[in-house]
């Protein structure tokens, strides 16, 4: 028995969405369409995936176990769909993701000067897809920063830099020469607590319901925009942050948390020489060694 893999996406936005109405409308079917797909891949599993009650929509524990798997392989899918068209186009591709505040562009002379011909494409990720553009075959290899989740990559080190929080020009930290995670514990962190384990360990001291909710935010620029105004703090690596040099922000530097480690990374299974060249262009182009200082940013 083959799985449908058309079947396989319209069970994942019910399990995304966990509600058969909104899954339709996500994927422009009818709800009736939807619930005969999902009942046939049950059949074709032998399994119920959902279970629908008074409650809502709940995935099984088999519905657990077939979204862990169903992910991946779709990604797969599409990475497959992608890399063969890129290939009958004819001309070689390689495309590269790359982190706000990271510079790719000696790399990618290294590359192109040992690889004639060859066209290489640069994808800006963020912090929600650095990997995802791996997986689904968006990029062949990605300038990531930790922490990701590895499975199933290979990952290089390349180099690690300071963390700063920046603040809003009129913050009362703002022209201090640095400040510590127990300075900030009582700031709106506009960002997930996991990404600085530090400040989110320090500031559960504080009692939870004063926090107010941090908002779903996907670039840094929306981050900037909100410190600008007042909404919070956020912690950033420092090349990001002067990258995003503005008049109403403020980097300072940050004491008690870790650096940043940026890597290259790309998927395990790929055995292309072109990925290979690349992390050997990336290893001698963008590492730095530790002790390199890095430039501080600017005063208020």
């Amino acid at each position: 028995m083959d799985v449908d893999l058309r079947k396989l996406r319209y069970f994942v936005a019910v399990a995304d969405e966990l509600h058969f109405g909104r899954a339709a409308e996500r994927l422009h079917i009818a709800q009736p369409v939807l619930s005969r797909q999902i009942r046939a891949l049950e059949d074709e599993l032998g399994a119920e995936l959902f279970v629908r009650d008074r409650r809502g929509t709940l995935l099984t524990p088999a519905g657990e176990q077939v979204l862990e798997d169903a992910r991946p392989l779709l990604a797969a899918s599409q990475a497959l769909i992608r890399r063969v068209r890129s290939a009958a186009r004819g001309t070689p591709t390689f495309t590269i993701g790359f982190m706000p505040g990271i510079t790719v562009t000696a790399a990618v002379v290294a590359l192109t000067s040992r690889r004639p011909g060859l066209e290489v494409r640069l994808l800006r990720t963020s912090w929600d897809d650095q990997v995802e553009v791996l997986r689904d075959g968006r990029a062949d290899v990605s300038v990531v920063r930790l922490p990701i989740d590895q499975q199933g990559l290979q990952v290089q080190p390349l180099f690690q830099e300071p963390r700063v929080v920046v603040l809003p020009a009129g913050h009362r930290l703002a022209g201090e020469p640095s400040v510590t995670i127990a300075d900030l514990a009582g700031e709106h962190l506009l960002q997930d607590p996991d990404a600085v384990p530090e400040w989110r360990d320090t500031a559960l001291e504080m009692r939870e319901k004063d926090r107010p909710k941090v908002p779903v935010i996907h670039q840094v620029e929306e981050k900037l925009e909100l410190v600008a105004a007042g909404a919070g703090i956020c912690v950033l690596p420092l090349s990001t942050a002067g990258f995003y040099t503005r008049s109403d922000v403020i980097p300072v530097p940050l004491e008690g948390v870790g650096p940043n480690r940026v890597c290259l990374a790309w998927v395990a299974s790929r055995r292309s020489p072109l990925i290979h060249d690349f992390a050997e262009a990336a290893s001698k182009t963008l590492a730095r060694p530790e002790s390199e200082a890095a430039p501080k940013p600017h005063p208020a």
